[in-house]
């Protein structure tokens, strides 16, 4: 199984790169397998045709919730008149998908009460999938324990921002951190994912931040063999 982000920002990033901007940073999206996509969102197509990937070869597309940066409706349109098929997965079930077996969980995502977190197996290997979201909820921390997944990728939309509402439905870099430390026992690898342009330093600057802790920062393009 590989797992390739097209996207690793939130939804403050632009649709498309301002002039002079350093680093960009499209809406969080990611492809497994080349066939699987997560979150239909606005920079889908583009983002699959600048990383070599054919839009047309992918089979499925499922979707965390329904806020604009991770699904726009056009996106599902144009994949599914290529022969794509739009799976909804609803919080607490479990669908086989092609050959992957995906389990939906209730994420701590308050302003969408639909909002789900994946994991998804091919039968050997797996991976969570939990964008947007805080702290994980009860459900999904036993589905982790017993699925123990290959990649567990957290979001981190707040960065080192402290004293911010935002933490009771994303993550800053301290409550990764803490999951981490409780989860390695089921969890072979980390990476944090939906990081906001106005709360973040540079790639660069958070890889030293989260290399301490064995958690891979994900950035636009990252594949990993998993």
């Amino acid at each position: 199984m590989k797992i390739q982000f097209l996207g690793t920002g939130a939804a403050d990033w632009p649709v498309t790169r301002w002039e002079n901007m350093t680093e960009f940073r499209r809406m969080s999206s990611a492809v497994i397998d080349d066939v699987l996509l997560i979150d239909p969102g606005p920079q889908a197509i583009e983002a699959l045709s600048t990383y070599g990937k054919k839009p047309e070869e992918i089979k499925y597309i499922i979707n965390t919730h329904g806020h604009g940066d991770h699904f726009k409706a056009e996106t599902v349109q144009t994949l599914c008149a290529h022969g794509a098929d739009f799976v909804e997965i609803l919080q607490g079930e479990e669908k086989t998908v092609g050959k992957y077996t995906i389990c939906a969980y209730r994420a701590n995502h308050s302003t969408c009460d639909k909002a789900v977190h994946f994991i998804i197996s091919d039968g050997d290997k797996s991976v969570f999938y939990g964008l947007d979201g805080a702290w994980l909820m009860y459900e999904e921390v036993q589905g982790i324990k017993q699925k123990k997944p290959d990649l567990a990728v957290f979001d981190a939309t707040i960065g080192d921002t402290y004293g911010d509402y935002r933490i009771f439905e994303h993550n800053n870099l301290n409550m990764v951190i803490e999951m981490q430390k409780t989860l390695k026992p089921f969890v072979k690898r980390f990476a944090i994912s939906h990081m906001a342009r106005t709360l973040h330093t540079s790639q660069e600057q958070l890889e030293k931040r989260m290399e301490p802790y064995e958690i891979l920062v994900a950035y636009d393009g990252l594949e990993i063999e998993i």
